[in-house]
């Protein structure tokens, strides 16, 4: 998956945002202000962090060698996703759509109602 194909699935979840709050080249995706992907766009072996139930991640880290404990994240709530690996597409696909849907389940209902 290269960072256009990310970028482009990422945006095409409702109300995704993405900036860059820690560097130029460390980017974010988020839904309602609440960060649910992240990525260096520079970094080799290119990789994403991404939010999961830590049920979900204990087993995925277990069944994937690409799938290890977030990096500068919280190791429970967080998985960083080896993209240049053997995973396919269409599952990164569902693990990125995983991390939007328990970060937007997690916001307020007031702002889950504004983001339509």
């Amino acid at each position: 998956m290269t960072w256009d194909e990310l970028k482009a699935f990422c945006l095409s979840l409702p109300s995704t945002t993405w900036d860059t709050p820690f560097d130029e080249e460390t980017v974010v995706f988020r839904v309602g202000k609440k960060i649910f992907a992240l990525c260096g766009t520079h970094s080799r072996p290119w990789k994403v962090n991404l939010k999961g139930d830590p049920a979900l991640n204990r087993d995925l880290r277990s069944s994937y060698p690409e799938i290890v404990p977030g990096w500068h994240m919280n190791k429970e709530h967080w998985n960083t996703v080896d993209l240049e690996g053997t995973l396919e597409v269409g599952f990164v696909h569902g693990l990125i759509r995983h991390s939007y849907e328990r970060v937007r389940n997690s916001l307020p209902k007031t702002a889950r109602v504004n983001l339509g």
